[in-house]
């Protein structure tokens, strides 16, 4: 909300000061801050957002110091009422009866009065408010920390500033009172700074806090620049948001453990210790690292070699495990799939191999797909995979090829988890999307048919994830078929089924950018939309017809035909008797109908439309004979069953 004042206005700030937060939920909880200052609806000019791990801070400028003056009508008794009602509603002003005045309303002729109203202080608006939003911050997660019933926050809340202007805008939450003290770095800084809202940010970096997260991503990159780092881009917003004052380091590590895979290695750096993977010249992996220190220099060297010492602790972990799995073949880990859970209400990994294998036999999956589905869960087994289960697949693919596996079959085990957003690639190969699409298809069964199936929020086996996978695979990869060929009757299947094409609505929508209406038209023409390619087929199609001059004249034709057929409750079917049809425009656009039957409408559309256009301006539908009010029912069926295999037209949108 913005307000133009006759002066600069105020500056506000607050400042919620906690103990660590997850670096993943900072963004989300920043917006969701903003947006719940928005609604205490206090003018301002701006806003600005910043947060560190131990802080989420929220400034305003232009602020007024009040509320401006605003009247409001207070409705009192009827013209009618008796004097003695009239007085006192005039007395529960404090006001002479003379003082109020005559509304007319539609209930008739009432006595009123126009009461000013003063703006409250926008400080005690703020008192009033902070406390009472601060507590509706979104986390995924929050928790007591003052007894059972108390505040619910991510982390406990330790300091409160909270400043309008020269003012300490007063309020306590969770027994802590807001005022003008802030902390610095947990080990650089003071423990309580004193701040305005002048110098907040600038007393902040004089106590090693530095409040832009975009400032300590150019640090970060700046620490970085005489080093080819392997670009990480989630990795950066992770140590931006785990640190107040970054300063990169570059370490070392023995060449010998380049002998392990580079995935191995780059997982151990990244997910286990948050550091930089780095390149040689040539593009490949090199015995370097850089890590991300929250201090502001290592002089002596400590933490460079603090940090060497515990990733050459991890390698070593990494290479004994790989050494101990390569003893045991992965067809030989097989059975042991047996004692492997995947849901207890569902089923071992080994049960589901068997009901993705026969999935894939529905796809026409080649012996590549059906090896790689046997193989391809085999790995969670291993210990590599038990210490790095973010390896899953990938260690599968790599045991594979290092096993003597076929190369198509290395390659999907490999990528079968894969897509895993929607940002991610498909995987590489055929087999590899045939894999992964059973897989995902099989856990949307399975856990829909013992009512698995996400609720609000929740989504802890990742099923929204899996369905949009299962539709990224099928349009892109490519992969004819109907899902509904792949789905069995068993319960909780029509409710899968609608999950599905609300995954389907999205991906065209939100992912491919096709106009709602166009999506809703496509996905409800005539015959199933679940096979994806022909869905994707009709929205090119209607695309490309929207750019000529008669398209929207002619839908607007089909669904008025949609909405007399619907009105006459005309169940359709039946043949055109020509012997009824009057001459004129109802036998020219018979005619036309004949002449373009089987071709398609981008062919047509600029002949059929002004047939259809007389039809309506000069023929009467519910003519009174009724056998010629069914044969001309029967020409707008005919017609617009014709047609109705590209779209449903009631659902295009016409101006």
């Amino acid at each position: 909300m913005s307000l133009a004042t006759e002066t600069q206005g105020l500056r506000f700030l607050l400042e919620i000061g906690v103990e660590e937060i997850p670096d993943w939920m900072i963004p989300g909880a920043l917006e969701n801050l903003r947006l719940l200052f928005e609604k205490l609806e206090v003018p301002h000019e701006s806003i600005t957002m910043d947060a560190t791990p131990r802080r989420l801070v929220l400034r305003a400028d232009g602020l007024p110091e009040r509320q401006p003056d605003s009247q409001e009508r207070v409705m009192g008794p009827a013209k009618s009422a008796a004097p003695q009602a009239v007085a006192g509603f005039a007395r529960k002003l404090g006001v002479k009866p003379e003082d109020l005045s005559i509304e007319t309303t539609p209930k008739g002729e009432y006595y009123s009065f126009l009461k000013k109203v003063a703006g409250r202080s926008t400080k005690d608006i703020l008192a009033e408010g902070l406390p009472a939003i601060i507590p509706q911050i979104y986390f995924p997660k929050t928790m007591y920390w003052t007894g059972k019933g108390g505040v619910r926050f991510i982390r406990p809340i330790r300091w409160l500033v909270a400043l309008l202007g020269d003012e300490t805008v007063p309020f306590e939450l969770a027994g802590v009172p807001s005022g003008n003290l802030t902390s610095g770095h947990r080990r650089l800084g003071a423990r309580e700074v004193v701040v305005t809202v002048d110098d907040y940010q600038r007393r902040l970096r004089d106590h090693y806090v530095i409040l832009s997260a975009e400032e300590r991503r150019q640090r970060i990159a700046k620490g970085m620049s005489g080093v080819r780092v392997k670009p990480d881009s989630a990795l950066l917003e992770t140590l931006v948001y785990i640190t107040e004052f970054p300063t990169p380091i570059t370490g070392n590590f023995d060449p010998q453990f380049l002998q392990l895979p580079e995935e191995v290695l780059v997982t151990v750096m990244r997910h286990h210790q948050k550091y930089f993977s780095v390149e040689d010249a040539q593009g490949k992996l090199a015995p370097q690292f850089v890590a991300v220190m929250n201090i502001d220099a290592d002089s002596e060297g400590f933490v460079r070699s603090g940090n060497e010492r515990v990733l050459r602790a991890r390698f070593n972990d990494a290479r004994f495990f790989w050494e101990t799995d390569q003893k045991k073949k992965l067809v030989d880990r097989m059975q042991d799939l047996r004692n492997v859970t995947f849901q207890k209400d569902v089923g071992s990994y080994y049960e589901k191999l068997t009901r993705m294998a026969a999935l894939a036999g529905k796809l026409g999956g080649d012996a590549d797909a059906h090896r790689a589905i046997e193989l391809c869960k085999c790995d969670l087994t291993t210990e590599l995979v038990k210490e790095f289960t973010e390896l899953q697949g990938v260690v599968g693919g790599l045991y594979a090829r290092a096993q003597g596996e076929r190369e198509a079959v290395c390659t999907a085990i490999y990528d079968h988890y894969k897509p895993e957003s929607m940002e991610d690639s498909l995987p590489r190969n055929r087999a590899g999307m045939i894999v992964s699409l059973v897989d995902k298809l099989d856990t949307l069964i399975s856990c829909f048919r013992v009512g698995l199936a996400p609720t609000g929020s929740r989504d802890p086996f990742g099923l929204r994830r899996a369905a949009q996978g299962v539709v990224r695979i099928l349009v892109e990869g490519k992969i004819k078929t109907s899902l509904f060929d792949l789905l069995p009757g068993i319960p909780g299947i029509g409710p899968l089924r609608d999950f599905l094409e609300d995954r389907v609505r999205f991906y065209f929508k939100e992912i491919r950018g096709f106009r709602y209406d166009d999506v809703n038209a496509a996905i409800g023409a005539r015959g199933s939309w679940t096979d994806l390619l022909e869905v994707e087929a009709r929205l090119i199609r209607l695309q490309n017809l929207r750019g000529t001059p008669d398209f929207e004249a002619l839908a607007a034709g089909f669904k008025r035909m949609e909405n007399i057929l619907v009105q006459a409750k005309f169940p359709g079917g039946g043949d055109i008797d020509p012997r009824l049809l009057e001459p004129g425009p109802e036998t020219d656009l018979y005619e036309e109908y004949r002449s373009i039957e089987g071709q398609p409408i981008e062919n047509v559309i600029s002949k059929l439309r002004p047939k259809v256009d007389l039809f309506f301006d000069n023929v009467l539908v519910n003519a009174p004979d009724v056998r010629v009010r069914q044969n001309r029912l029967t020409l707008l069926s005919t017609l617009l069953a014709e047609f109705s295999t590209i779209a449903d037209f009631s659902e295009i949108v016409t101006n």
